[in-house]
């Protein structure tokens, strides 16, 4: 004879059910904890042995019936009543003002709001209720058939099988209650379960839309109840559209229900008042635990809405505004090797110039030779590149399958013998770097300090090289920009300086925190830069940044700078030792000015061939560069003048009457300077 359940487990198994489906709103939907995770798992197992002592108190929105069930052997088609359809994107205000406009020719005379809310990366799902109860979950599919995921929805955790009892909106808890949003898997519980599978030697998962979407589509529901999944709603419809009048109301109404929204929908009432959410969510969403690409935007009243009707597969009254991508491809035009502060040696590769979440980028550094052989990137390779909110851009993969036929494996040892072939290069013990062989990092460190504060260069007085090897060994110097940090106090306790000498050499730091563009630039010590190339970079990029910015066609468009020496500055600019001294020298107030070239030699070139007897070749360059002129290594086509002195080269002669050049002696060039 079967037992009956008495009335008091009866009424105690509709509390506990009320308690839990209470806990997971709170929980899921407020943010809000009524009791730890642990007192909630007691409920629920006290829950199921009294549905299994009495399984006829088993109802299918018991929180008990979230288990996963059989694995199916393929899912069922499911026409949708209503089409699941997509949105047009927008990428600019431009074109968010251009669809208001077509609204406003399409609504004469109406006042319309917007309803903007957070653009999810997920899987879209329709999770279907009849008379608040869950009754089925379909899959976008194509916009009108989608796949029945009944079975793996109801293993998620925030999703309600049966919707929460409201007195304001009861009536959607009578017939059939449609809720649409995307199915995501928050960033935190990817990166764990990525963890678990890296530890356990399993290939780890990509992403997690990626994952997501191929989690809801197994058909084993275990899996899926295995990985934490959670549904964000952002639609509600009913079959009579009054019951929803706006998406305001529609939001206000998942809300109260149960439905876990995104949190971030805001009404607006102008294309102002859009994009000053699309910006500040622009910087907000890195911090948000889900993925997301964009802003929806949609007119606010339903019926608007849907008078605008629908061009195609999408709607008039909504739009996707899209962020910029932080993934595009693009093509390895080279490789070159950076030689960094300590020494180190960093491969670059050199990109055609793409757009990466909002800026355009044209290298990625390679890091080191075994990375190179990690991603087996070739000269001529298709990659993808990585760029996350402020993050340096990375090459992520390969496009193997666009790898062109000649494309050979890089050898890095190779390549350090044919871009540097004057040093020798090492890896030592276990360091994946190598680095230049006989020469220690700080070594490398005193030489550029030494050349910073040299005589072509910032010209900095007293900052020789006695003084900067004692302020490196000291440890005070630990980059060229650590010199902008030093104080008097500093000073005094090397055995070098006394109150007068630190003074000095202090004052001296100070005094140049403005210098040249030209002469910032050369100090740098950037390879194949000259004194000339600075000059001719600061006139053409009138800035750090631009010059910074600059692509290896930008820089081939400059007079004297050919491939390798556009390569290198591009290389230079692309190691991330580089990047962060360059804002080390920003933050500490070093601000390269440029000033356009003035005086009479302006427009004019020079190039001295032999012996001046007035003074040396270095201070005749110094001497043309002030007036505005050009000094050259080499007769060019634009060269103005060739300055003959003693023992003259005849093949700079010949050259020069070949290309036309004016030949003057010292006698010359004393007036030209007068």
């Amino acid at each position: 004879m079967t037992q009956h359940p008495p009335k008091e487990t009866v009424e105690r198994v509709n509390k506990l059910r009320q308690l839990i489906n209470d806990y997971r709103y709170h929980y899921h939907v407020l943010d809000e904890s009524t009791m730890s995770e642990a007192a909630a798992d007691s409920l629920k197992h006290e829950l199921s042995q009294l549905e299994e002592k009495y399984p006829e108190l088993i109802t299918p929105d018991s929180p008990t019936q979230r288990v996963a069930g059989v694995a199916l052997d393929k899912f069922k088609k499911v026409t949708h009543r209503t089409r699941m359809i997509s949105l047009s994107d927008v990428f600019n205000r431009e074109e968010v003002e251009a669809w208001v406009a077509r609204i406003d020719r399409l609504l004469p005379g109406k006042k319309h709001e917007f309803i903007c809310d957070i653009k999810m990366d997920g899987l879209a799902c329709a999770l279907i209720y009849q008379d608040g109860v869950l009754e089925q979950a379909v899959t976008r599919g194509d916009s009108h058939v989608g796949e029945d995921v009944t079975m793996n929805v109801r293993t998620i955790e925030n999703v309600p099988l049966r919707l929460r009892d409201n007195q304001k909106y009861a009536h959607i808890l009578r017939g059939r209650t449609e809720i649409r949003g995307e199915i995501v898997m928050y960033k935190p519980d990817f990166e764990r379960l990525n963890k678990v599978r890296k530890s356990a030697g399993q290939p780890v998962f990509k992403n997690p839309r990626n994952l997501a979407a191929g989690t809801i589509r197994q058909l084993d529901p275990q899996l899926v109840a295995d990985r934490p999944l959670h549904f964000v709603g952002y639609d509600i419809l009913r079959d009579n559209p009054d019951d929803v009048p706006s998406n305001a109301v529609g939001y206000d109404m998942m809300n109260r229900i149960g439905i876990t929204t995104s949190k971030q929908t805001r009404v607006s009432t102008s294309v102002n008042d859009v994009m000053d959410y699309v910006d500040d969510l622009g910087k907000r969403r890195e911090k948000f635990v889900f993925n997301t690409d964009g802003v929806v935007i949609k007119v606010n009243n339903r019926a608007q809405f849907a008078d605008l009707g629908i061009v195609g597969k999408t709607p008039r009254g909504a739009v996707a505004f899209k962020y910029a991508a932080e993934e595009a491809t693009t093509i390895v035009r080279d490789i070159v090797i950076s030689i960094g502060r300590t020494g180190a040696a960093t491969p670059v590769a050199v990109f055609d110039p793409v757009e990466v979440a909002g800026t355009t980028v044209q290298h990625a550094s390679l890091h080191n030779a075994d990375e190179i052989a990690r991603l087996d990137v070739r000269i001529g390779d298709t990659v993808v590149i990585f760029k996350a909110g402020d993050i340096i851009p990375q090459v992520q993969s390969v496009v193997t399958e666009l790898r062109p036929k000649n494309a050979k494996k890089f050898d890095y040892q190779k390549a350090l013998a044919h871009q540097y072939p004057e040093l020798e290069f090492e890896r030592r013990g276990k360091d994946v770097v190598y680095r230049v062989k006989g020469s220690s990092s700080d070594l490398i460190l005193k030489r550029s300090v030494e050349y910073y504060a040299s005589k072509g260069a910032l010209d900095i007085d007293t900052l020789g090289e006695k003084n900067v090897v004692a302020l490196v060994d000291a440890g005070l110097v630990r980059d060229v920009a650590d010199i902008y940090k030093l104080t008097v106090d500093d000073l005094l306790g090397l055995e070098r300086f006394a109150d007068i000498s630190a003074k000095k050499l202090i004052n001296a730091i100070q005094e140049k925190k403005n210098p040249p563009l030209e002469k910032f630039i050369l100090g740098l010590g950037i390879r194949h830069v000259g004194a000339q190339t600075a000059i001719d970079l600061a006139n053409r990029f009138h800035s750090v940044d631009s010059l910074s910015r600059a692509t290896i066609d930008d820089l081939s468009h400059v007079e004297g700078i050919g491939g390798v020496v556009a390569e290198s500055i591009v290389a230079w600019f692309a190691d991330p030792d580089n990047e962060k001294l360059l804002k080390k020298f920003d933050d500490l107030g070093v601000k390269p000015h440029y000033e356009k070239k003035t005086g009479k030699l302006v427009g004019q070139s020079f190039v001295i061939t032999g012996t001046l007897e007035s003074m040396g070749r270095d201070v005749a360059a110094d001497k043309i560069r002030a007036l505005g002129g050009a000094f050259q290594s080499s007769v060019a086509k634009d060269t103005t003048y060739l300055v003959a002195g003693g023992k003259v080269g005849a093949s700079k002669l010949k050259k020069a009457k070949d290309y036309g050049t004016e030949i003057i002696d010292e006698d010359g060039l004393l007036k030209l300077l007068g």
